[in-house]
């Protein structure tokens, strides 16, 4: 079973080569978002208690959503491989996904991060904000912000797993099919170790 995790800034590629992946090695996909907006649509106990926190104002803490993913990973059947899409996105998120994955026998092969500079994620993401009606990151002060948010609070899951020794990064400037071979040989070399 291949676990990964595609890690990155925002804008830096993550949703175009996931699609990609998800073909090529048969993955199942699990976004947290889409997670959370199922529960919610669902009215289901996690999407419940979810809400909760939500309507306050308040982060969903962390079990909730290690238990979303564990639901889902149940009710998906047999699974070949997982790719992880904005998840985790702090230490404490990686840690309970790795205990989670720990009892499954099936812990997480790589994280492969998506190498991509500032200036470059900010202009993808203006040009998202036009091709994909997204007003928010058209904003300048809401592009800074998710990008900070990320530096803040995300980055240190990469570092999580360079402890691990299950980091790679690639450099997510170039040629779409360029980029995606360079992330396959990554996965491809971390399943010979």
């Amino acid at each position: 079973m291949i676990n990964l995790i595609l890690f990155g800034p925002p804008g830096a590629g993550k949703g175009t080569q996931s699609t990609k992946l998800i073909e090529k090695y048969s993955l199942t996909h699990i976004s947290t978002g889409d997670l959370f907006r199922k529960h919610l649509k669902e009215g289901t106990p996690l999407g419940k208690l979810a809400q909760e926190y939500m309507s306050k104002g308040n982060l969903v803490p962390d079990q909730v959503v290690i238990d979303m993913v564990d639901d889902k990973i149940k009710s998906s059947g047999q699974l070949s491989g997982i790719i992880f899409d904005g998840f985790p996105r702090t230490t404490p998120q990686a840690e309970a996904l790795d205990n989670l994955l720990a009892s499954k026998g099936a812990p997480i092969r790589v994280l492969v991060e998506l190498v991509v500079p500032e200036e470059e994620l900010k202009k993808r993401l203006a040009e998202r904000a036009v091709k994909e009606n997204r007003p928010d990151d058209a904003k300048p002060e809401v592009i800074e912000n998710r990008i900070a948010v990320y530096k803040a609070e995300t980055v240190s899951v990469a570092q999580y797993y360079k402890n691990q020794n299950k980091y790679s990064s690639v450099i997510g400037v170039g040629e779409i099919e360029n980029i995606f071979t360079n992330i396959c040989r990554e996965i491809d070399r971390s399943l010979l170790s």
